[in-house]
């Protein structure tokens, strides 16, 4: 059973953060779905995964050739991709110092000329923290890493031009089963990976692809 769909035998706390899960108001450009959550770390749990893509461009018309000969459409682009995983223990855990803790993950292609800013980790930070405060999304215990990927191809794959990623993985304590907040926070930090505008007032950017 989905576990947004509900679960008859969850405790009435996890529900009610399942239910703000489904009310969540996240940004269009964002494709949001459940998907198979860890078994082992917690005894309830519900993950979503999350893509951000480009939209393709249409056909056109070209400027020379036979009348009604048309491009083929630009497939569309994946700007940044993450996971956003809910954690409930009813039980509480020393570790998390609460019931509840979200895992997350984003992952989005840079500029090749942004790979080496070393600024580009606490860039990244400082917009997670000042997500969880615009939505109001009170939390405790907040980590995580920051990563930069180079990925370089040869052989039969030499000609693909190198790539540069940003990875970041979070983690933190909602204060409650309120949790719509953190997931609209969260989806906000993403469409950000993203470079998708408008951002708040006085929240930096991540320099990221353009095609």
């Amino acid at each position: 059973m989905s576990a947004l769909g509900g679960l008859s035998q969850a405790p009435d706390e996890f529900r009610t953060a399942l239910a703000g899960l489904k009310e969540a108001r996240c940004r269009t450009e964002l494709r949001l779905e459940e998907i198979p959550a860890p078994s082992r770390l917690a005894p309830f749990a519900v993950a979503l995964g999350a893509e951000v893509y480009q939209p393709a461009q249409p056909a056109r018309r070209p400027a020379h050739g036979p009348a009604g000969v048309e491009l083929l459409p630009q497939e569309p682009v994946e700007l940044a991709t993450g996971r956003f995983i809910l954690l409930y223990d009813p039980q509480g855990s020393a570790v998390w110092d609460g019931k509840f803790r979200v895992v997350t993950y984003i992952r989005a292609q840079l500029e090749p000329d942004m790979g080496n800013d070393t600024l580009l980790g606490s860039v990244a930070w400082t917009w997670l923290a000042e997500a969880l405060e615009n939505h109001g999304a009170a939390h405790s215990n907040a980590g995580g890493t920051a990563t930069r990927i180079l990925s370089e191809s040869y052989g039969t794959l030499e000609d693909r031009p190198d790539t540069i990623d940003i990875e970041l993985r979070a983690s933190w304590t909602p204060d409650s089963a309120e949790i719509r907040r953190h997931l609209e926070a969260w989806s906000d930090m993403v469409c950000t990976f993203a470079g998708l505008p408008p951002l708040p007032e006085g929240v930096l950017s991540l320099p990221h692809r353009r095609s």
